[in-house]
């Protein structure tokens, strides 16, 4: 892959391949013995994904050059576009982005000469965040074929909705949605379950939070969108014997899940944090060879 930009343009192979080499990277620690930059270009606030990648980067031993939009060029009319070139030319070997836009990677076509990874385009697309919930998935079941997956909440605005139903399809689970009124997404040809059935008849419950950023719409109060359409510990007892609660984060405790379920044992959601550092790694290595940048002589 020239960049890694969409769940969509990875094939099962691929897929396959980055899980192999984040689960050797969470095995052994991976080092390049290589002078690497990379640059994180994040103009949306991050908690998990931007320290993901620093932990990974560091990890790895490549240089973090430091960008805050606050204090940047940006401040002064200077685009996404001119940021990342200025990057570029400076010396980045890697541009990591995240950007509010849905299209923000249109504006680049291939007019960047270092591999770019998106950390999250708008509501279109997170597949890093994608990969990350693969990984646990799998690290669980071994296998995505005829596993039952429902994706739980506001669905139209989720960036991580999208690539995640895309990818679980690619892979050969069933996939269910399942949204207040107003959170559906017609875009997305899934069928829509009531929280009720998904928790009786599903695999992994993978719920998200209410994108309060990203629209103005939903106006009920947030207990009777926990009762109504939320993960209550009444809901968690009729679950599946076997089956997995995740979240992406930031977890609203008492709107989308009960606080008393963020960690329970059914709960993978703090692992998937863990396992983002392994996979973000996997992905960037992956990128750098790819490209020619580093080789396996560079990884010790």
């Amino acid at each position: 892959m020239k960049h890694f930009i969409s769940a969509s343009q990875l094939s099962v192979e691929e897929i396959q391949e980055l899980l192999q080499t984040a689960e050797q990277h969470r095995q052994h620690d991976v080092h390049i013995a290589k002078k690497v930059f990379a640059a994180n270009l994040f103009f949306e606030p991050s908690t998990r994904t931007l320290m993901s990648f620093i932990i990974a980067q560091r990890k790895l031993g490549i240089e973090v050059l430091d960008f805050n939009p606050q204090s940047s060029s940006v401040q002064k009319g200077e685009s996404l576009y001119d940021t990342a070139k200025t990057f570029e030319s400076l010396g980045a070997d890697l541009l990591i982005i995240r950007h509010s836009s849905d299209h923000w990677v249109d504006e680049f076509n291939s007019s960047i000469s270092v591999p770019i990874i998106n950390a999250g385009a708008g509501t279109l697309d997170h597949p890093t965040q994608c990969m990350i919930d693969l990984d646990t998935i799998y690290q669980e079941f071994g296998s995505f074929k005829g596993l039952n997956v429902v994706i739980v909440g506001d669905i139209r605005h989720s960036r991580v909705a999208h690539s995640d139903a895309v990818a679980l399809q690619k892979l050969g689970a069933n996939v269910y949605l399942s949204a207040a009124p107003g959170f559906e997404d017609p875009t997305l040809d899934l069928p829509y379950i009531s929280i009720d059935e998904a928790v009786e008849m599903c695999d992994v419950v993978m719920l998200l939070r209410i994108q309060h950023e990203r629209h103005n719409e939903y106006t009920d109060p947030m207990l009777n969108y926990h009762q109504c359409y939320g993960l209550t510990t009444e809901r968690e007892r009729r679950m599946k014997k076997d089956a997995i609660i995740m979240h992406p984060g930031p977890v609203n405790r008492n709107v989308e899940i009960a606080s008393s379920l963020v960690e329970c044992e059914r709960s993978r959601i703090f692992k998937q944090m863990a396992n983002g550092v392994h996979v973000r790694s996997a992905i960037m290595v992956t990128l750098l060879k790819e490209w020619g940048i580093i080789d396996e002589n560079s990884i010790v």
